[in-house]
């Protein structure tokens, strides 16, 4: 179902919709109705250009024709600067008209996936969207899709930047596909106790700047890189809040308890091209952003192994925790190498 509501008018009408939940990342579930579509024509009145989204104030009407802001959300900064979308495509004044997912609450809110600016082009604000006004489209998913990456340099091995695209599955599927069932995993009877008591609303652990902990951040659908350290150890860095994980290849059995922390304390080896990485003392309290928790004697096991000829990164995780899981839990994803692909500054922002 498609809900215009443009002016003071909420006329329904039928027509057909795109899986757009596939492509949804923080604070989504239970605030937007996915399966429909809504139009919104008004004056942008402020614009915050920002991660983990960015924000816009639509000066309109309601649907009873009574004057108000509406509060849109829509893409973090740095989807739309890889899609050519920079923060002076949209001014302040400008009267543009709006089309995404509607409040679920019934605020005046809405989750924008196209925006027609007032010279006619039409934004896609995401991926996977066809055009929905007109062919004069601002917005190139070429990179966010890509469904292979450049084989030109098998020799940089792991050390480069790796970028997961929206063309596959994100590690973990709860986060993104609204019809995996979440109770499928091998779960204890006290997990599946927390999750009753999860709302998904008020006490998702991503609505905000805190960054994720190990596992919940391996799931980011941003860009990640491998550096070699002076000291043999190996730092990688995640685009999503600017984090990095130090991974000890040289740790010894005598070395001092780590403290734990969210991201934990990770060693590594190697095991022909694939780096092992085992990691401990972990404080973050969830497995995944929807509320399957996570005890602190979890141990996490992940493998990176690159094709031979360096355009893909493997990636497998293990997860054993028995207070969690009866059994362990393997996941599985995978990025990929594409040469233009820089990691960029999140500075995340609260709304």
């Amino acid at each position: 179902m498609t809900i215009r509501l443009r002016g003071a008018l909420g006329t329904l009408l039928a027509g057909s919709l795109l899986p757009v939940l596939v492509f949804a990342h923080h604070s989504f579930f239970g605030r937007f109705d996915t399966q429909s579509i809504a139009e919104l024509e008004g004056e942008v009145a402020d614009m915050q250009w920002r991660n983990p989204h960015t924000y816009l104030t639509l000066r309109g009407v309601d649907a009873s024709g009574a004057p108000t802001n509406w509060h849109i959300e829509t893409s973090s900064l740095t989807v739309l600067k890889r899609m050519g979308i920079e923060a002076d495509t949209i001014k302040i004044g400008d009267r543009v008209r709006i089309a995404g997912n509607p409040s679920a609450t019934g605020k005046q809110e809405m989750y924008a996936r196209h925006l027609l600016l007032p010279d006619g082009r039409e934004l896609l604000l995401n991926v996977g969207l066809k055009p929905r006004w007109t062919n004069r489209t601002v917005g190139d998913e070429s990179l966010l899709m890509a469904h292979r990456g450049d084989p030109s340099h098998p020799e940089l091995g792991l050390f480069r930047v790796w970028s997961h695209t929206r063309a596959e599955p994100r590690l973990f599927r709860e986060a993104t596909d609204p019809n995996f069932d979440i109770q499928s995993y091998p779960m204890t009877d006290a997990a599946r106790a927390a999750i009753a008591r999860f709302d998904r609303v008020k006490d998702s652990p991503i609505a905000n700047c805190t960054p994720k902990g190990m596992p919940t951040i391996m799931e980011a659908p941003y860009p990640i890189e491998f550096l070699r350290q002076a000291d043999g150890d190996i730092l990688l860095k995640v685009e999503e809040y600017d984090l990095k994980r130090t991974i000890h290849m040289s740790a010894a059995a005598g070395d001092p308890a780590p403290s734990p922390s969210p991201l934990g304390y990770s060693t590594g080896r190697w095991d022909g091209t694939t780096l092992e990485v085992a990691t401990t003392h972990v404080n973050w309290p969830y497995f995944s952003q929807l509320g399957i928790p996570q005890s602190p004697a979890v141990r996490l096991v992940e493998r990176f192994s690159p094709t031979a000829d360096g355009s893909r990164l493997d990636y497998e995780m293990t997860v054993v925790d028995p207070a969690t899981f009866t059994k362990p839990v393997v996941l599985s994803q995978y990025w990929l190498w594409l040469p233009s692909v820089k990691l960029l500054p999140y500075n995340c922002t609260v709304h």
